[in-house]
């Protein structure tokens, strides 16, 4: 992997993946530091750089710190499908590294940092602190839903429908580890990349964009979105906000807690 490698101090290490993962389950400062001592480097990574390569064997987990990437398919006629726009807070490696050979390959699409661990020391952290291997699975059972979405954008919502999920889905993904507003977020994406994830041609992404605005759903000023009528736009898109259920207590502390 492409980028300029330097160890992680311990007095700076949080971020994005501490503060999604604590929408699952509760992280004490030994969870953090277990977790943090597994991360073996944090790479600096140019945009337009190939993080994972498709048939290639990968065995690291990287947890996005700064900047996007895309994970996709490229077709043989030259044709790329992005199937997912990955934010800080997102691991690249999942699924990659849990096949023989990466079925997808991943592009940074901004200068990025990651921190770095090996996946067989996650596992290993996952059998001394079991939470872990917990949250990994809801994680995974997030992600899947948001591909059956993408199935449902690509297969029945019409494309300004498509459009809207996307903008909604990115806004409440970026809200959920502090990286955007209410009501507003800055785009991580070109519109190339975005045509590319929507299945439809940058001309006419253009077109959903201007009906978005002309129906005063949305307002654009270059990169940044306000929801002008966010319950409209949810409307339009059939858009569910995310629901972050949480993992269940163990069952002797949850006795402990009623007897308490």
């Amino acid at each position: 992997m492409p980028g300029t490698i330097r160890k992680i101090a311990a007095d700076r290490w949080d971020g994005p993946l501490v503060a999604r993962l604590r929408r699952y389950v509760e992280l004490g400062p030994a969870d953090i530091d277990d977790l943090r001592l597994l991360m073996e480097d944090e790479l600096n990574v140019k945009k337009r750089r190939d993080l994972i390569v498709e048939g290639y064997e990968y065995h690291k987990l990287c947890f996005i710190k700064e900047g996007f990437a895309a994970r996709y398919k490229l077709l043989r006629n030259g044709k790329r499908q992005i199937v997912s726009v990955l934010l800080p807070g997102d691991v690249i490696g999942f699924p990659g590294s849990f096949v023989n050979h990466s079925v997808f390959s991943v592009v940074a699409l901004s200068d990025m940092k990651l921190e770095v661990c090996a996946l067989d020391d996650f596992v290993a952290l996952c059998y001394r602190r079991a939470k872990f291997g917990l949250a990994l699975s809801w994680l995974a059972a997030h992600e899947a839903t948001m591909y059956a979405e993408h199935i449902i954008d690509i297969g029945r919502r019409t494309p300004v429908e498509r459009l809207a999920h996307f903008l909604l889905e990115i806004h409440a993904r970026l809200a959920a580890v502090g990286r955007a507003a209410e009501r507003e977020v800055d785009l991580p994406v070109s519109q190339e990349v975005m045509s590319d994830a929507l299945g439809m041609s940058v001309p006419h992404l253009n077109r959903m964009l201007a009906k978005l605005r002309g129906d005063g759903l949305i307002t654009l000023d270059g990169r940044h979105v306000t929801f002008a009528d966010m319950r409209g736009l949810r409307q339009l898109a059939h858009f569910q906000p995310p629901s972050f259920t949480r993992i269940p207590a163990p069952a002797a502390t949850i006795g402990q807690e009623l007897i308490a």
